[in-house]
């Protein structure tokens, strides 16, 4: 019978896709919400409104810090100082993720953080973000 194969397949399949989803859904969400055990053990978690904009920050699955600006992933990057600079300022190293991501708020005033913000790297010698947006500004 043709039929209750399909039936069966459409089953599967449809329990996969929830599977999935589900799984997702359940990381994304868990990871700003991480527990006061998890916080207080990364050194580079923080969740706090500045200049009026959500900051949270958090280790990475590699141990590295990772920023987040009204959700949005902002860039970070280690200094020869040990410092840490963004792509909104390349020029001021500051002591911490927070403070680099508090100077790229500072720096950004009411424009919204560019989706680029979260790219680095040299592609093709580009002196500007992809889109021709320089300093993460969204224009």
């Amino acid at each position: 019978m043709i039929v209750p194969r399909r039936v069966a397949l459409r089953s599967l399949f449809a329990l996969a896709v929830t599977a999935f989803t589900g799984g997702a859904l359940t990381r994304i969400t868990a990871l700003p919400a991480r527990d006061a055990l998890a916080a207080a053990e990364d050194p580079h978690a923080f969740d706090e409104m500045y200049a009026g904009r959500r900051i949270q920050g958090f280790a990475g699955p590699t141990g590295e810090p990772v920023a987040l600006v009204d959700g949005r992933p902002l860039h970070l990057m280690r200094c020869a100082d040990g410092g840490w600079v963004t792509p909104i300022d390349h020029y001021e190293s500051c002591p911490t993720p927070l403070a680099a991501t508090r100077a790229a708020v500072a720096d950004l005033g009411p424009a919204p953080l560019s989706r680029y913000a979260a790219w680095h790297g040299d592609h093709g010698g580009e002196s500007t973000h992809p889109g021709g947006s320089p300093r993460g500004v969204h224009a």
